[in-house]
């Protein structure tokens, strides 16, 4: 399946296999073409991949074909034991928990769980999880701080489930106990944005020491139809929506909300998923090194730290007026209230305020 901006690719492939496929059958030399329409279909993809809009983006985050997290499962670790149910209500098939080794190293898996086949997409909601699966989701990250293992999650929903079901259940609070909960788990917390990263439902299992996002997912607080409709009450607005919500992997992390852009092979995840896993399990790695070393203490300051400091605004001190300039406007003293202060570490709150139930690791832990 092609996305509606990569026809033009399509046709390139098309013809290319078209010629491969005679150059095979007859005696033909039919080389020189082929090499032809080869470049021709790589400068293509390469102009069309390296320009895309935010809109176009979100189309190739949810391409059929995309890697889902239960083929980053298979891919990254060598074996994987999957862990089911909340222990009060029952099983959400949207979020997959497990144990798993990756390279020798042990680690807690969880993740949104699509399904490729419309029975499975039926099955798991599309990955819009109940408030089961986020409680289940919250179980094993405690179990995963008993085991003193670090915490691997793969965010890839349009957004937790609606429905009148899941809000009795109390969707909001699982969600809001997750985020609350995360901040105290004492091992650290590796979040990858790996397709769709929708509102609270991605941000109930996304809370990490690092966060990564593939190239071309998003997160946001509300997909663009979503906004479209709100604001114009028509879904046609979404491309507008798409730009103005800044929910691409460059936007989020000039803002400071993800750490890192993880690269994909040139024409996107779906066109060459072994090396679009490749790159997020080295980043894993890379951030498991990195991890290791930190004392318990900093990791959980630094975890606060990280989400306490997104969206901070501050003061911006004016210059003078110089000669010939019109003097400042005296400033606004309902704007002023709105502005906050830089945050500074004794502001912080120490790292057991918050928790509610948690294991009293050796204080000399590292990771």
């Amino acid at each position: 399946m092609s996305l509606p901006f990569e026809k033009p690719i399509e046709d390139v492939r098309s013809r290319l296999e078209e010629l491969e496929e005679l150059a095979s059958k007859t005696s033909h030399d039919l080389s020189e073409e082929i090499d032809f329409y080869r470049d021709r279909l790589a400068r293509l993809t390469k102009e069309t991949y390296s320009q895309l809009s935010p809109w176009q983006r979100v189309q190739v985050a949810r391409h059929p074909d995309r890697p889902l997290t239960s083929d980053y499962i298979q891919h990254l670790f060598e074996d994987f034991i999957e862990l089911h149910g909340d222990g009060f209500y029952s099983d959400d098939p949207a979020v997959v928990t497990g144990l798993g080794t990756m390279d020798g190293r042990k680690m807690m898996v969880i993740g949104h769980r699509k399904g490729r086949a419309t029975k499975e997409r039926m099955k798991c909601n599309f990955g819009s999880a109940h408030p089961e699966g986020y409680r289940k989701a919250l179980r094993k990250m405690q179990l995963a701080e008993r085991l003193q293992i670090p915490i691997l999650t793969l965010v890839n929903t349009p957004g937790a489930y609606p429905g009148v079901g899941a809000e009795e259940r109390g969707q909001a609070r699982a969600i809001a106990e997750n985020i609350f909960e995360m901040f105290g788990i004492k091992v650290p917390i590796l979040v990858v944005v790996i397709g769709e990263g929708g509102s609270g439902g991605a941000l109930g299992i996304a809370v990490g020491d690092r966060v990564g996002m593939l190239e071309n997912s998003w997160y946001s607080v509300i997909s663009p139809e979503g906004c479209a409709s709100i604001l114009w009450r028509s879904a046609e607005g979404k491309e507008q929506a798409a730009e103005a919500l800044k929910l691409t992997a460059g936007d989020l992390q000039t803002l400071g909300i993800v750490d890192q852009v993880i690269p994909e092979p040139m024409g996107g995840a779906h066109q060459q998923p072994d090396l679009a896993m490749a790159a997020v399990k080295d980043q894993i790695v890379a951030w498991l090194d990195e991890l290791q070393a930190k004392p318990l203490t900093d990791l959980l300051a630094e975890r606060h730290l990280k989400f306490r400091q997104i969206a901070q605004i501050e003061a911006q001190a004016e210059a003078p007026a110089g000669d010939g300039e019109a003097e400042a406007a005296p400033a606004d003293p309902q704007l002023s209230d709105r502005r906050f202060p830089p945050l500074r570490d004794e502001d912080l709150p120490a790292p057991e305020v918050g928790r509610r139930s948690a294991p009293k690791p050796d204080p000399g832990t590292k990771y």
